[in-house]
């Protein structure tokens, strides 16, 4: 009976209402999340100061890391699971999702022991100089000894939230940001103590998050059940190309802070990156935003897939891509206006900081008219199994291009080279994805006219 009250809701309902079931509360329990980051930016810059919170940024690819590994394996077994769930293979399921949650506890003990073991010469590859390192190894540290918590927590979230639960993904979501708010205020201002407590404060936080999680195996209508099984090599590698994407995303997040620190440090030091910090964190509320969309339409996009229901899977990403068109204008517009009041509410920084700050985010938002559409693309293609082009997308703006913006544009520009390298390689990539999906559309037109392929990626 459970599986077919997730077939009823996905089925019979209009597609515009099953998006709006899964966008809003994806959007609000990342937009809680994003809030949460802020937050913690924001207490950190006012109580311990901009080269804390430089110190904080520069180890925060470390946190990517762990969340990205979840998200891996995470999103590639959700995908195989909702497309077998789509084709009415309840059993198939339960195997994607058993042998996913095994693969991602293994990994991510194995790669945060590792590398707590090269953990000092990892803080300054990171960009850490002898300003910022101890306010880096001290959250780095203990993030690399418990970051497990996280990819459990993320990958299981993601997995309800394909099992038709979104609002309980929600839900703890909330859990994680507004305990993270609590535990870190008493942290810093209660206690007085240090960015190591404050990063001991968010593993609590989204050990919180991890219960209420569970509590979805409680439930009549859950389809994700542990059974045993065998060793099956076919299925991790679907899992870990279908989830490579979300994969790059990720490590896209540490290349882009990574490069900007270094940039930044290069052209206007401590002063550059602590500005680079405000701008990032402001940036992680419209990048999760982004990424809510994102988690709203991969179980329904998947879950079309697999039941081949070609015309739903149009009808969700027509709407998807007009909803990240009017987020992505409306948030520009809001950054626009007030960056200097956001700007200020991390802290009473040097009248060098500030401008730095101001005049990098004015620049740095326009990308987000064309990052909402990229990030929705990107997922759709990863959904229906075209691997290289949702691997294009993602490469394309996280690295390849951003990066060579950021090489060869300060040498010409200065400062403002290192600001709109990110505007442009959105905008170049949004031009691809528009050549390569009217391609695509025609491709599927063409099969199904011929009375076959309906319901196949373009891979295929």
């Amino acid at each position: 009976m459970a599986k077919q009250h997730v077939i009823q809701d996905l089925n019979n309902q209009s597609v515009s209402k099953v998006f709006l079931r899964y966008l809003i509360p994806s959007m609000l329990g990342m937009l809680l999340v994003a809030i949460n980051i802020v937050i913690d930016g924001v207490m950190v810059g006012n109580k311990l100061g901009s080269t804390a919170l430089a110190g904080l940024n520069i180890a925060s690819p470390v946190y990517t890391i762990f969340v990205a590994m979840s998200i891996w394996i995470g999103v590639g077994g959700a995908t195989k699971y909702s497309q077998a769930m789509g084709a009415g293979e309840r059993s198939k399921a339960q195997t994607v999702f058993s042998y996913s949650v095994t693969i991602i506890i293994a990994a991510s003990l194995v790669i945060g022991m590792t590398a707590f073991l090269f953990r000092d010469s990892l803080v300054y590859a990171l960009g850490a100089n002898a300003e910022t390192h101890p306010y880096a190894s001290a959250y780095m540290n203990v993030m690399l000894l418990f970051g497990f918590v996280f990819t459990v927590e993320n990958a299981l979230s993601i997995f309800v939230r394909n099992d038709g639960n979104p609002t309980l993904s929600m839900a703890a979501q909330i859990t994680f940001a507004l305990s993270n708010i609590v535990i870190n205020y008493f942290i810093l201002y209660v206690f007085e103590l240090g960015v190591d407590a404050v990063a001991f404060g968010t593993i609590l936080a989204a050990s919180l998050g991890l219960l209420v999680l569970l509590t979805h195996f409680l439930k009549r209508t859950n389809n994700l059940r542990f059974k045993r099984f065998k060793w099956d090599r076919a299925l991790l590698f679907a899992i870990l190309i279908i989830g490579f994407p979300s994969l790059l995303a990720e490590v896209g997040i540490s290349v882009f802070t990574l490069s900007h620190n270094i940039a930044l440090e290069r052209i206007a030091g401590t002063d550059g990156v602590a500005a680079f910090s405000v701008v990032n964190y402001i940036h992680s509320v419209i990048l999760l935003t982004f990424l809510g969309m994102g988690s709203a339409i991969q179980p329904l996009i998947s879950y079309y897939h697999g039941g081949g229901q070609e015309l739903r899977k149009r009808q969700t990403i027509r709407i998807a891509v007009k909803t990240a068109i009017g987020a992505g204008a409306s948030l520009l517009l809001l950054v626009q206006l007030a960056a200097l009041p956001i700007v200020g509410l991390f802290g009473n920084f040097s009248s060098s900081v500030t401008g730095h700050a101001e005049y990098g985010i004015r620049i740095f938002v326009i990308a987000y008219l064309f990052m909402g559409i990229n990030f929705v693309m990107m997922t759709y293609f990863q959904s229906i199994g075209s691997i290289k082009m949702a691997t294009w997308i993602t490469a394309a703006r996280e690295m390849i291009l951003m990066l060579a913006f950021i090489i060869v544009l300060p040498a010409f520009i200065g400062i403002t080279g290192v600001w709109i390298a990110v505007p442009l390689s959105e905008c170049i990539v949004m031009i691809t994805i528009i050549v390569y999906y009217r391609k695509h559309m025609m491709s599927i037109n063409t099969l199904n006219r011929g009375g076959t392929g309906i319901g196949q990626s373009a891979d295929e």
